[in-house]
């Protein structure tokens, strides 16, 4: 194990942090194969809360800031058991799976999923996200973002068609025979808008956050010039592409149809994304939450063009970008539903087909308002989320456990603890939000994280069990409720 983690390129802490956390993961049991085994009754007492987190030398990376938060929101917490998860889940990230240091004088940051040794653009965004509000005074904080901001864009300049890459360039991938271009470095070249769109909104809040212009070097800008390419050639408007994606594999969602060229679309303005948030083919090639998020990110880029860069047509073709993928939308993603009106489809091809039904992973219609796309009181929003949690949504599940969003990713009967989450936090109805926290408490079978899914009616058959994403997804949630809902910590749940 040792030689495979040294390969990776990875620093000896995070070595040795992957390989501990495997073996307590054996030892304990707690292993998805061990876990199954288990009855759900024997997840019902923890009576000690001892801390999950690794000891403090054994930690990739500590934060003061952060340290602090958790001290505190702890404090003004009433349910043992919910402040136990949260000190847990929140650092996790920092904890398990950051590998930071100086190359060629300038701040470097490599991130890993947890339980999977490579970084994607997404779950790195998304595992630091919460950190983001401390960056300000916690200078240590902020340079390990900053740092990922860098290794973000040296992946993007490598393909920006990539979603996952090792830090080793020499190290051979697991998914070698993708029958697509597999460059050293990159674990996996699944096209998804979402990819790009989280680089720019990691850029774009550390820069308002700190007013620090400095990375927007000439590695940014060629990235950004990259992205803005990408997504100009992914509208297929002369109905090519030069990409494409095929595996050999048994799960029909690990490849596009038609030789990897996907679904035919009609050319509308929309941008394709050949698979989904969930690493998942794409039913339809028009993935509505990810143009959703490329407007977001297209306007971003143009903001930093124009008040940074100070490079005005550039700047106006972004926003002009923005708008014309945002008028797309409208006219062919906003569809009439048999029971709830105008709202959003998943996926459409522009042809007058699509698809009505919901991801848990972000971006989904449910995270819209999460991401600011929209606020949760709009209309169109609303609807939209009304029909998401409905029996009409054929992946909102309802069991014994829990009830919540799926994904295709992992079948018919698995929710996913992110669904609850952003529901949670999306939500303005204090009797849903203690519903949803209530049911991530009684569905961590005992572990003290979050998990990728779990059966819903069996929370002790769940899926992954270093899913840093969700851990600290989790805590942010818990970070929002103590500033914006505090009352709702006062009480046992």
């Amino acid at each position: 194990m040792s030689i495979i983690l040294i390969n990776l390129g990875v620093s000896a802490p995070l070595r040795e942090t992957i390989m501990k956390r495997r073996t307590f993961l054996k030892q304990t049991g707690l292993a998805l194969g061990a876990a199954a085994t288990i009855p759900s009754m024997a997840f019902t007492s923890i009576p000690d809360y001892k801390t999950m987190r690794p000891i403090k030398d054994k930690r990739c990376f500590t934060s003061k800031g952060v340290e602090q938060l958790i001290k505190k929101v702890k404090s003004d917490m009433a349910d043992q058991e919910l402040a136990w998860l949260f000190e847990n889940c929140f650092p996790n990230t920092l904890d398990t799976t950051v590998d930071f240091e100086y190359i060629d004088g300038k701040p470097d940051t490599f991130v890993i999923t947890g339980d999977i040794d490579a970084m994607w653009l997404r779950d790195s965004t998304a595992q630091v996200w919460p950190y983001m509000p401390l960056i300000k005074k916690d200078k240590e904080l902020r340079e390990l973002i900053k740092g990922l901001v860098h290794r973000q864009t040296k992946c993007i300049l490598l393909d920006p068609y990539a979603n996952a890459f090792y830090k080793d360039v020499t190290k051979i991938s697991k998914w070698k025979s993708d029958r697509t271009q597999m460059l050293p470095g990159i674990h996996e070249r699944k096209w998804e808008i979402d990819s790009l769109c989280y680089a720019v909104r990691l850029a774009h809040e550390y820069y308002t956050i700190t007013g620090d212009t400095s990375i927007f070097d000439e590695d940014w800008q060629q990235a950004s010039q990259y992205i803005i390419q990408t997504f100009r050639t992914e509208q297929r408007i002369n109905g090519t592409t030069p990409y494409t994606f095929n595996r050999t594999t048994g799960q029909m969602l690990d490849s596009p149809v038609h030789w990897g060229l996907g679904r035919p679309i009609k050319p509308v303005g929309l941008i394709c994304s050949m698979f989904r948030p969930s690493d998942d083919a794409s039913l339809y090639p028009f993935l509505i939450p990810s143009n959703v998020f490329a407007v977001l990110s297209l306007r971003q880029m143009g903001m930093i063009h124009k008040d940074v860069l100070k490079d005005n047509a550039l700047a106006r073709k972004c926003t002009e970008f923005a708008d014309e993928v945002d008028a797309a939308i409208q006219k062919y993603a906003v569809l009439d539903h048999l029971q709830y009106g105008k709202i959003y489809a998943y996926e459409v091809d522009g042809f007058g087909n699509q698809v009505f039904m919901d991801d848990a992973n972000v971006p989904s219609l449910m995270s819209l308002a999460y991401l600011g796309a929209h606020q949760p009181t709009d209309a169109l929003y609303l609807r939209t989320r009304q029909f998401l949690l409905s029996e009409h949504n054929p992946y909102f599940l309802k069991g014994k456990a829990a009830e919540g969003q799926a994904s295709p990713h992992t079948g018919q009967q698995n929710i996913w603890p992110m669904g609850i989450i952003l529901r949670a936090m999306t939500s303005m109805d204090d009797k849903e939000i203690t519903k949803c926290l209530k049911m991530l408490k009684q569905t961590h079978a005992g572990t003290g994280f979050m998990h990728e899914s779990f059966h819903k009616d069996d929370a002790s058959k769940y899926t992954r069990d270093w899913f840093a994403w969700a851990n600290t997804l989790f805590g942010e949630l818990i970070v929002k409720l103590h500033k914006e809902r505090p009352h709702l910590l006062k009480e046992k749940l």
